[in-house]
């Protein structure tokens, strides 16, 4: 039942298709773990600072986008230059297909975005910054864990009130998540009073613009601290430059989706206690597609019973559904599966991340044997390609607390002295070997005539 349960987790999560993703950062980890993992959500060409213009068939003059830049009635300073223009010529000519994408799925989130940025006083065109961010797709996961439209990292979507467990994230969550990304934007607007600084800001945080301003002599302008930056933020506001510049001239680069995404009609219900969904859904005559699509937040195929009130959105025919027959479908729905599932979530809730610094002589293999985790969860939680590591690369890795401690001890135990021979054990590194006799890894190399750093247990080592 266990195992039936673990691969219901990540059935149960929808993952958006953006192209700017690889097919292969789509694929779910077989893990144990409950988080979607996918490499960055835009390619790496997409980071590099521009490059030189070249004019082709069907590319626009500077001047005609100049122009057209311009022309754009925006609370956003729409600066134009070759950055920028770099990135029009990305959205409107090398990757046609994602700005087709953008169009065909903007009526599933402009509406939210408009009502909450009016809501909050913000301007209406910081709508397109969630293309920027995760290409429209709600449970978009990047490499360094930010989640969602907004791609907000985990603590600070706690701190805005977006929490995550192993049933639910409200990163994903299109209401939850845009509401608190309004905030932030409001937040950062307060401090730079100035929205490209701001933007920057909200990409690497107040304190790496902070700093960058700084260095340049407190310029307190984008394009004048924009050496100081790193280099996915100089990229990053030019791309949003671009992006209302694409979404406002669209038709004039013939751009045409007339046939738009829309949800199915939904109404809500509140659920207060625990719910399998797979039960729900197939009493109520529920598709589990269109749930999905309707609770991007929801982890796993039920919803807890603690002190939480969930809105969860389900197809108007469900719900009539549902009124008919009310208390038998909530009976049986808040029955099915419960004590498993609550087992498996205490298990995996226990678990925390630990950040491990790869030494000398190391490989996966030895980590994963470490710490008793899969070679595969290493690379998807690192979004690791290949099996290749380095020294000093810090690598995240999810395991429970006796786990790491049995790891430390193991590491800080080796009865390792100089002058003696020493039989390796299962995990032993010649960095930790070298480091607890206090000889040097090339003189027990030497010693040993040793090519590489790899070692076996049961292998016998002088030690001098």
């Amino acid at each position: 039942m266990l195992m039936t349960l673990k691969n219901l987790i990540l059935v149960f999560v929808l993952v958006g298709s953006a192209p700017l993703l690889a097919a292969q950062d789509l694929a779910l980890p077989t893990t144990d773990t409950t988080e979607v993992v996918a490499t960055d959500s835009l390619h790496e060409e997409f980071y590099e600072v521009a490059p030189a213009i070249e004019f082709v068939p069907g590319d626009e003059p500077p001047g005609l986008l100049e122009d057209r830049l311009s022309c754009i009635d925006s609370d956003f300073p729409l600066t134009y230059n070759k950055t920028v223009h770099s990135f029009i010529d990305y959205f409107t000519i090398r990757d046609r297909e994602f700005t087709k994408s953008i169009l065909r799925r903007k009526d599933l989130y402009f509406p939210i975005f408009e009502k909450y940025l009016a809501q909050y006083n913000l301007p209406d065109d910081l709508k397109y910054l969630s293309i920027i961010e995760s290409g429209l797709v709600p449970t978009a996961v990047s490499k360094a864990r930010a989640v969602g439209l907004w791609q907000f990292m985990s603590s600070t979507g706690k701190h805005f009130g977006l929490h995550n467990n192993w049933y639910w994230d409200d990163r994903m969550d299109p209401e939850k998540s845009t509401d608190a990304a309004c905030r932030y934007l409001a937040e950062l607007y307060r401090i730079f009073k100035d929205w490209p600084l701001a933007l920057a800001a909200y990409n690497s945080g107040p304190g790496t613009v902070l700093k960058a301003n700084r260095r340049s002599g407190y310029k307190n302008d984008f394009w004048k601290i924009y050496p100081y930056l790193p280099r996915e933020t100089r990229a990053y506001v030019p791309q949003f430059i671009a992006m209302v510049y694409t979404m406002k001239y669209a038709e004039n680069h013939n751009f045409y989706e007339p046939h738009g995404e829309k949800f199915i009609p939904s109404d809500t219900i509140t659920v207060s206690s625990y719910l399998n969904l797979d039960v729900f859904s197939n009493l109520t005559g529920t598709c589990r597609e269109d749930l999905r699509q309707l609770n991007p937040q929801l982890l796993t195929a039920a919803l807890p019973d603690n002190d939480r009130v969930h809105v969860l959105r389900i197809p108007v025919g469900a719900k009539e559904n549902l009124l008919k027959n009310k208390a038998s479908i909530l009976d049986s729905a808040s029955k099915s599966g419960k004590s498993a599932f609550e087992s498996l979530a205490r298990e995996l809730e226990e678990k925390q991340y630990i950040y491990y610094k790869v030494k000398s002589g190391n490989s996966l293999g030895y980590i994963a044997s470490r710490y008793g985790v899969k070679i595969d969860d290493l690379k998807a939680w690192n979004g690791l390609r290949k099996n290749m590591i380095h020294p000093g690369q810090m690598l995240k890795i999810m395991v429970s607390p006796s786990r790491v401690a049995a790891a430390k001890t193991k590491s800080q135990t080796i009865p390792a002295k100089p002058g003696s021979v020493y039989v390796v054990q299962p995990g032993d590194t010649l960095w930790d070997i070298a480091k607890n006799a206090g000889v040097s890894i090339e003189k027990i190399k030497s010693s040993n005539g040793l090519s590489g750093n790899n070692i076996a247990p049961g292998q016998k080592l002088i030690l001098r």
